[in-house]
């Protein structure tokens, strides 16, 4: 890789042209967010069950990522260059999955597919998230993880809106014998073909540079051939984690708890809360699920605004200040949606939750990037991924739980303890030592 001095400085197009697959990857995301526990329910499962059912999502990611970092670290290719075949691959089987999905007729195929599509997305976002630190200099960084926030802003508040927007376009929304609506159903055709094509217009018109000794490089990938090699640095790596990557580790646990919280419960807590309904065959709560999706576009549009902003104000004060801020901003508006019983103010919090989730998006990447070696980026950045998914797992092995027995069912007050977490992480953002910040002497 070339260092961090050598690297020009790109333009506004290249930074686009690089970070647009990341919105056909959000496509395929916020499709899962906004609908898999309506899809999980409208098959039939219990509420109770539904964290359990999500935790294909964070497992995949556990395995698939540190893994998928090693390799793109370690693959190099004259025409396809070091992360770009990892992005195809990925696109390829997120978009079968995301065909598969909505024709589910059965609970267990639906999380088998969930397993496929999560694993599938995560080969292809982990490497982009190395493809700043590989591309970019230090003073392009931030711009570069915000480039990437609008187009996962914008894929996001396109796809959660679909069910509606077919909706209105006269399409039904009401599951007939059990099977998926065809608002949905449509939604993830769209979302399979539109991830597809977001994800090649990256590998078409971004280059990469080859590594600075090409033939050291090689000479490195023939003697690490072998699993045990490739296993072996993969596990050591834990162990040389730097400082900063720790400290932000305690910041991602509670922000993901809170992430997973409102991505598995607000269906069911907004049809309680809002229309009145918790059966997941009636056509309120297939509402329910359509307004869903409109709140999560709101936050999603709002973070794809708020990702130009951000760096601005970092720029101003500290990227440490401005996650903290954010995060308590995300925090008090996630739980203040026990309080809102109005349909329409229900798009008020998912400002604040919008707002949290540009910064999260953003600027823990930033942070981290300056903190990495440059050989391995790809790896640290798969490793970082850990921290985002425990939480997830240990949120989908006790959210339930949590919810039956603490809460009485009553999946609003699961939201709040959401945004309970999202405040904790935005106080432990203090902590967090960021090497581009002068140290105080």
């Amino acid at each position: 890789m070339h260092s961090s001095s050598s690297k020009p400085i790109l333009s506004f197009w290249q930074l686009w042209n690089m970070s647009f697959g990341f919105f056909g990857i959000q496509f395929g995301f916020a499709l899962q967010n906004a609908n898999t526990s309506r899809i999980f329910s409208t098959l039939g499962a219990n509420p109770d069950d539904l964290s359990l059912f999500w935790l294909a999502a964070p497992v995949t990611g556990l395995l698939v990522q540190p893994v998928i970092g090693y390799l793109s670290d370690n693959t190099w290719h004259p025409r396809w260059g070091r992360r770009r075949p990892f992005f195809f691959v990925g696109a390829l089987l997120a978009s079968i999955a995301l065909f598969l999905m909505p024709n589910s007729s059965a609970l267990w195929m639906a999380v088998a597919v969930l397993w496929l599509m999560d694993g599938a997305i995560n080969v292809s976002m982990e490497p982009f998230r190395a493809f700043v630190g590989d591309k970019l200099g230090p003073s392009q960084q931030t711009a570069g993880f915000a480039m990437q926030t609008f187009f996962i802003g914008w894929g996001a508040v396109i796809a959660s809106m679909l069910p509606t927007i077919f909706a209105h376009m006269g399409v039904n929304n009401v599951p007939m014998a059990g099977a998926i609506p065809d608002t949905v159903r449509y939604s993830f055709y769209a979302g399979g073909a539109i991830y597809m094509a977001a994800v090649m217009w990256t590998v078409l018109t971004a280059q990469e540079a080859p590594p600075e000794n090409l033939e050291a490089f090689r000479a490195e990938q023939r003697a690490g051939k072998g699993l045990g090699h490739a296993l072996k640095e993969i596990m050591g790596g834990f162990t040389r984690m730097p400082k900063t990557m720790l400290q932000l580790a305690a910041v991602q646990f509670f922000t993901w708890i809170a992430l997973f919280a409102m991505w598995i419960y607000t269906t069911n807590a907004i049809g309680e809360n809002v229309f009145g309904t918790t059966d997941a065959q009636s056509a309120a709560f297939q509402e329910a699920g359509n307004h869903v999706g409109v709140m999560f576009a709101v936050y999603s549009g709002v973070s794809a605004l708020a990702a130009f902003i951000l760096p601005i104000f970092a720029r101003h004060t500290s990227r440490k200040f401005v996650h903290m801020s954010c995060l308590v901003i995300g925090g008090v508006s996630l739980f203040s949606i026990y309080a809102i019983h109005d349909m329409d103010l229900l798009y008020l919090p998912m400002i604040g939750v919008g707002v949290a989730w540009a910064s999260i998006l953003t600027m823990p990447y930033a942070i981290l990037a300056g903190a990495l070696p440059a050989k391995r980026m790809g790896y640290y950045m798969g490793v970082f991924n850990f921290f985002i998914v425990i939480p997830q797992i240990v949120s989908g092995l006790l959210l339930g739980f949590v919810t039956k027995h603490w809460f009485a069912g009553h999946s609003v007050k699961t939201l709040m303890l959401g945004g309970v977490c999202m405040v904790v992480a935005g106080v432990l953002t203090l902590a967090v030592r960021d090497n581009a910040e002068p140290v105080a002497k």
